[in-house]
């Protein structure tokens, strides 16, 4: 079958060009200016833009085990939505994928009922408990593009760089999440201002900084690829941007809502701002934003974070850590960055599509002859209000509802399949 996407503005070769594209089945096999083709099915883009489908390289679909939150089908859905083609899914789900039983099922399942594709990341210690190594050898036979104990950090140094040494060997990255348990303890939103307002117990900045110090010392020492999750401080920053000028094999990323977000966003004790790492200050969501546009932070990654309502609707100290955004990542940026200026429209969509695909040497989320056909096509002009009633997830714990952004995707195509179409 044979699609042509004609009339759009297109992200090509790292710039927005008016050109068509023709899609054979499953992959791309022309670019250019009116192209002329007998294809079975015409999309005209005329109004719209259209960029490589996004590529979320930082995700957690709960399944298995928590599938009441989110699960395969519904999750690659509200991606499709959102314009993603590509999702990593994180190894913290029960059980932990930390051995190939678990990798085989997801890969499976999303194979077959999938609405995006989806890499499995498996844990990098047993259980994710950071006690023991976990089986990375037989997960990497099995496909798995990286490992991670998201959600949690390891603690014990001796055994964090004994991990990273034998990941090495497998040449795959380390995605970490930087937390010293000591300094974090129970706090509940960063520590300041706002917590000493709240009552709350408070993350200081230095738990996460702390960590990312140790684990780029150990990349330097061990040669392996780190990779930092969720940066949220104005210090993490400036750590990874010297190790980055040292050659040390580094790279990070930063959410949405770190990009958007303050600590003044808990002031009502809203529980779907309560994230980690916390939403921190002005002067932190700056550096992060500064970071994005000189290239030290690499990617940006939702860390989609599904719960139940029921669990969110706790008393701010029991709800869970997490906010979902599959759904609202693109439009709530190019709403609050792009249309003000703060980010070109270009650096957003490379941050979200062919950067993490290149990082994880996958062909996916770039227009160009020969790749797979993942695209989104939006309607910048469009406006959409965020409701329960209209996201796709099992889950609506997102501090956006009920605000209206512009920026809309209206159809989404993976390896040409049709897989979201705004009605």
């Amino acid at each position: 079958m044979t699609t042509l996407i004609k009339n759009g503005t297109i992200y090509y070769q790292g710039a927005l060009q008016k050109l068509d594209i023709l899609i054979e089945d499953t992959k791309i096999i022309g670019i250019g200016e009116k192209l002329a083709a007998d294809a079975d099915r015409v999309i005209d883009a005329e109004g719209k833009h259209v960029f490589p489908g996004f590529f979320d390289l930082h995700s957690h679909l709960r399944d298995p085990g928590q599938i009441y939150k989110e699960d395969i089908v519904s999750g690659t859905r509200a991606a499709a939505k959102g314009g993603f083609t590509t999702v990593c899914a994180m190894a913290n789900t029960e059980p932990v994928v930390d051995n190939i039983a678990t990798v085989e099922y997801i890969k499976r399942k999303a194979n077959d009922l999938g609405s995006c594709k989806v890499l499995v990341v498996g844990a990098l210690s047993k259980k994710s408990e950071g006690k023991e190594i976990a089986e990375i050898a037989t997960m990497v036979e099995g496909g798995i593009v990286a490992v991670s104990d998201d959600g949690g950090c390891i603690q014990n140094a001796k055994l964090k760089m004994n991990a990273l040494k034998y990941a090495s060997s497998f040449n795959i990255p380390v995605i970490v999440h930087a937390e010293d348990y000591s300094l974090a303890g129970k706090g509940q939103i960063n520590a300041g201002r706002m917590s000493t307002k709240l009552g709350l117990g408070g993350i200081p900045g230095l738990a996460e900084e702390i960590m990312i110090s140790r684990d780029i010392m150990f990349a330097e020492k061990t040669k392996c690829a780190v990779h930092i999750a969720h940066v949220s401080t104005k210090r993490s920053v400036q750590l990874i941007r010297q190790a980055k000028s040292e050659g040390i094999s580094i790279t990070t990323e930063v959410t949405p809502h770190h990009l958007l977000l303050t600590e003044n966003a808990c002031e009502d004790f809203d529980t779907n701002t309560k994230v980690k790492p916390p939403l921190r200050t002005e002067e932190d969501r700056q550096a992060c934003i500064e970071g994005l546009l000189d290239g030290t932070i690499d990617f940006i990654a939702t860390d989609h974070a599904p719960h139940a309502d029921f669990e969110k609707a706790r008393e701010f100290t029991l709800a869970p850590y997490g906010i979902n955004g599959f759904e609202t990542a693109f439009t709530t940026l190019y709403d609050r960055l792009v249309i003000p200026g703060v980010i070109p429209l270009e650096v957003l969509v490379r941050s979200m599509s062919e950067k993490p695909a290149l990082f994880l040497k996958r062909e996916a989320s770039i227009i160009k002859e020969g790749y797979p056909a993942d695209i989104a096509i939006a309607d910048l002009n469009a406006e959409q209000e965020i409701t329960t009633d209209n996201m796709l997830s099992k889950s609506k714990n997102t501090p956006f509802i009920g605000q209206t952004f512009k920026g809309q995707i209206v159809m989404t195509l993976c390896e040409g399949r049709i897989t979201w179409e705004k009605e």
